[in-house]
């Protein structure tokens, strides 16, 4: 899962989290490399992402805010995500 991956990847029992600077282009064009690397894992191994439960999460005052996409459907943005349940 972790092959080629630029961006932070976390993984928590059924989570994965992919964490990643866009402060250019270069650093939006990484994560969605990364997004589309992680879809063709899961496809290759016959599995899923819960695409409904994921989300983006933007920080910082000055934030772009791209819109990302995990095959071909666009992650839905939110304000605040827990983490792991707290």
């Amino acid at each position: 899962m972790d092959n080629g991956i630029e961006c932070t990847l976390s993984k928590f029992d059924d989570n994965t989290k992919l964490c990643g600077v866009v402060d250019m282009l270069e650093g939006r064009d990484a994560i969605q490399k990364d997004l589309d690397r992680l879809e063709r894992w899961a496809y290759v191994n016959c599995m899923k992402f819960n695409k409904a439960k994921c989300k983006v999460l933007h920080m910082g005052q000055c934030n772009p805010k791209h819109k990302d996409r995990l095959g071909r459907e666009w992650i839905e943005r939110c304000p605040e995500e827990k983490d792991l349940g707290y």
